[in-house]
């Protein structure tokens, strides 16, 4: 695996939301106890316990053994074991292990590298909220990598992924507002994200609403 994506992965790391995901109460609770046994410190303990969590349908649990096994704090026999919970749980529809399975194929890492298919995953997860797909798929769109060049789906990601707080989408949306580029030009609208922007620490963006509004109150009447 590629130097990057395998720091991303330590970045992503195990999810431990809701454990009870996709899977009957049973599977849940085991889940549940992976988890308590994976921030003890335990991970021969956890990875039993999310494998057989998985192996009953839980679809957390085979995201979070996929990312033990990424991670080397879990083995199995099978080189391809890690691919095969992680696409699981993606199919199984959870957010984090499609948008993790996205980057797989975009990266070439552990799979052959396909856009498209890369574009699917960023697609499905991106439609449940997960923000930094919808990122990665605004970027694809805006670049044509993958996927048409449309410039109109990439503004409509990146406006989700800003009002959902995404510091980078902010700024990225103001300066589609503020050149017209796949949404109708408008610069107070560019201000208003630039503003957001600027107000998580984005320096460039401070610059760019200044700059925007003294442009825009020039032209006032």
């Amino acid at each position: 695996m590629h130097r990057p994506l395998r720091q991303a992965l330590f970045c992503i790391t195990l999810a431990f939301g809701c454990a009870y995901a996709g899977a009957d109460p049973p599977a849940a609770a085991l889940a549940q106890t992976a988890i308590g046994a994976y921030e003890a410190g335990h991970h021969d303990e956890a990875a039993r316990l999310f494998e057989r969590a998985a192996r009953a349908g839980n679809r957390l649990a085979q995201f979070n053994y996929a990312m033990m096994l990424y991670r080397n704090e879990a083995q199995s026999r099978d080189a391809n074991s890690a691919w095969r919970w992680l696409r699981r749980a993606a199919g199984a529809g959870l957010p984090q292990a499609q948008f993790t399975l996205a980057r797989l194929y975009e990266h070439g890492d552990d799979v052959p590298q396909s856009l498209p298919t890369a574009a699917e995953w960023y697609r499905r997860a991106a439609g449940q909220g997960h923000v930094e797909a919808q990122v990665s798929l605004a970027a694809m769109h805006l670049a044509g990598d993958g996927v048409p060049l449309e410039a109109a789906t990439a503004a409509r990601w990146y406006l989700a992924a800003a009002r959902a707080g995404d510091v980078a989408a902010q700024s990225i949306i103001a300066s589609l507002y503020e050149t017209g580029n796949g949404v109708v030009r408008d610069p107070r609208l560019a201000a208003h994200w630039y503003l957001q922007a600027a107000q998580q620490g984005d320096a460039l963006a401070r610059e760019k609403h200044a700059a925007l509004m003294s442009q825009i109150e020039a032209t006032t009447p």
